[in-house]
């Protein structure tokens, strides 16, 4: 398997961008886990509308009542009845009909304003439901996502998280994440809205009244294409504005992190250059958006205006002429501004939609990224291992690189042995033990546990039964308790006090007021250095792994404490595979085996006397990294031969 082929989810410089792959469509998907609830909040949003959409025709047979009543009102009361039926017959109406509109007028006005509150309270009802299951079924949407996006970056090798930084990915699932819950909650609910809005006003307008319908008519196209053309510019500066958000919050993140270094070294107007710059970037990126929407609204603003200039103009001729009735006109206008409204509405919609799907592209990039360390299809349950170890002429080059970091690494460690690894930086260390619970995969060659090549294992069987303990010391926010037994969350107080006491930690761990129930902080922050070592030794031992990985791991620890957890390991050690990456030479005299490297290649390997004599390498790192350390450990015997006395 080779570590540096091309991979989905990773382009090379140079390299075209691939087609967008409809990213918001699947974020849709995700509701199908909500159950009934987007089909309710639909129904409820049909209700609703409909109920709007009643509103015009209620309020012109007010008018039409209030008018027509008062009409006749004046007519029956103030021309002579000699000359009435001549008047009436002008109206082309009856006297019959006039006293019919004079008794029915309230009436027909007390029923009007009944219907309008019904019909109000309706879609104020059927809103409150829609707009409630709509943010439910969101939230579940949005749930659903980031869990997914959570458990997919857990799952991720170490390649992708190298070409990757940190503060990108929170983004994604973040910010991009709730933008795609906003769409769905009300950009989706609003476009079905418009256009039911927009398609059922127009059938009732051309039904009611074509001739006016067809003077509004030619906005409508004018409109849709500009918003058209805006969902165009938008979308790609849309992107632009959440990679300067990804870029700001990851120097957020990278301060933040290290808050410490920064204060030490007084790096604060330098972080805050860094910070202003990246957020400068984000405001020009945003007020590029802001003029577009400062350009768009208004030109169709204008549009609509027009229209509605055209509608009042020839229907005030028409009630002029007497072709028209106030209470109809009043309804048409009505049900034209449901025209202009969703295209009003439109704006934002489409601002969300492209706000939207670039967020939801941007998700999905991380969610069908193919993992490059993953099980076989007939990967196998790695039974309780031995310990034996052996690399069969592996190479490894990280993912871009053409430099090999391992060139033909070979050699083997029996069960028990302890193996120490000693190089320069960047001689390759790292990489071996890195290698051996399958952070990475080799490029070529083979590394085996107990005759079988770590590839043809799970994963799962393969690291639960290696220990490590790294360098960097990481530690959970939580108790001294939950982070010991963070490999072994079922494991008994006794078990967890056992492998503390076995890692120097006991004494110190009791001495705090809530003993092993003591909150650790963010980071482990209020512990000391070999405080939060010792911890992350315990934790790696309460596993009681056949194979233990230990990255220098005593170097944050006192002299005293050191030589305790070394004898407590020495023990620990014997019966299981040790790696060792130190720079002491009490672990370095100790080792069964010691593999000296140099710019990727084992060039020595043996005892240290063996080394001693037959190594030039060995000897000289020896004398100029390692031989101070002779009275460093016999200060510690001393120490402890005073402690023991």
């Amino acid at each position: 398997m080779q570590a540096q082929a091309s991979r989905p989810w990773s382009r090379r410089k140079g390299e075209p961008k691939p087609p967008s792959n409809g990213g918001l469509g699947r974020a849709f998907g995700y509701l199908k886990s909500q159950g009934r609830v987007p089909y309710i909040a639909y129904a409820a949003l049909l209700i609703a509308t409909i109920a709007q959409l009643a509103v015009p025709e209620i309020t012109r047979n007010m008018i039409n009542a209030v008018t027509n009543g008062y009409l006749a009102n004046t007519i029956l009361e103030r021309v002579p009845a000699l000359v009435l039926p001549a008047v009436t017959a002008q109206m082309n109406t009856t006297v019959d009909q006039l006293r019919a509109n004079q008794a029915n007028a309230e009436t027909l006005l007390i029923n009007a304003t009944l219907f309008l509150v019904l019909f109000s309270i309706t879609r104020g009802l059927f809103s409150f439901v829609q707009t409630y299951l709509a943010e439910r079924m969101s939230q579940g949407a949005a749930f659903e996502l980031r869990n997914e996006i959570f458990s997919k970056i857990q799952r991720l090798s170490f390649t992708y998280h190298d070409q990757n930084q940190t503060g990108q990915l929170m983004i994604r699932a973040t910010d991009d994440v709730e933008k795609v819950r906003l769409f769905i909650a009300q950009g989706a609910m609003q476009a079905v809205s418009a256009l039911l809005l927009l398609v059922v006003t127009l059938i009732i307008l051309l039904l009611t009244n074509w001739q006016l319908t067809l003077v509004a008519l030619p906005t409508l196209p004018v409109a849709l294409v500009i918003f058209m053309i805006f969902g165009a510019i938008s979308q790609p500066l849309f992107v632009a504005v959440q990679q300067k958000i990804s870029t700001l919050n990851t120097v957020l993140q990278e301060s933040l992190a290290g808050i410490k270094v920064v204060k030490a070294f007084v790096r604060e107007p330098y972080e805050q250059k860094r910070f202003d710059a990246a957020a400068n970037d984000v405001l020009a990126m945003s007020l590029k958006v802001a003029r577009t929407f400062t350009f768009i609204f208004p030109f169709v603003f204008l549009v609509a205006q027009l229209g509605q200039a055209g509608i009042l103009y020839f229907g005030g001729n028409d009630i002029i002429r007497g072709n028209l009735q106030v209470g109809d006109y009043q309804s048409f206008s009505l049900y034209l501004t449901f025209i202009f409204l969703p295209l009003a509405q439109l704006g934002f919609i489409i601002s969300q939609l492209a706000q939207a799907a670039a967020s939801s592209n941007r998700i999905f990039e991380i969610l069908d990224a193919r993992n490059d360390v993953t099980d076989k299809s007939d990967a196998i349950e790695l039974p309780s291992i031995q310990g034996h170890v052996e690399f069969k002429d592996v190479t490894f080059r990280y993912f871009g690189s053409s430099e090999p970091v391992l060139r033909q690494v070979s050699f083997s460690a029996e069960p028990g042995q302890t193996v120490a690894l000693l190089g320069a930086t960047g001689s390759g260390k790292t990489t071996i033990i890195n290698l051996l619970p399958r952070f990475y995969d080799v490029s070529e060659g083979h590394v085996l546990i107990d005759g079988r090549d770590v590839r043809d294992v799970t994963l799962d069987s393969l690291r639960s039964q290696i220990g490590i303990v790294l360098q960097e010391t990481n530690l959970f926010s939580g108790s001294i308790r939950d982070n010991i037994a963070f490999g072994r969350s079922d494991a008994s107080m006794d078990d967890v006090i056992a492998a503390s006491k076995a890692a120097a930690a006991h004494d110190f761990i009791v001495g705090f007021p809530e003993g092993y129930d003591t909150p650790v902080g963010e980071r482990g922050t209020t512990l000391s250095g070999g405080q939060k070592q010792r911890i992350a030794i315990a934790r790696a031992l309460l596993l009681n792994p056949r194979l233990l990985i230990l990255d220098d791991s005593t170097s944050s620890v006192d002299l005293v404490t050191e030589y305790r957890i070394q004898k407590a390991l020495d023990n620990l050690m014997r019966g299981r595979t040790s790696f060792v990456i130190a720079q002491r030479i009490s672990t370095v005299l100790n080792a069964d085996q010691i593999l000296v490297l140099d710019k990727g290649q084992v060039v020595a390997s043996g005892k240290h006397e063996e080394l001693m004599e037959h190594s030039a390498i060995y000897a000289e790192i020896y004398h100029s990294q390692l031989v101070g350390d002779a009275t460093v450990d016999e200060e510690e015997a001393l120490l402890e031969t005073q402690g023991a006395s």
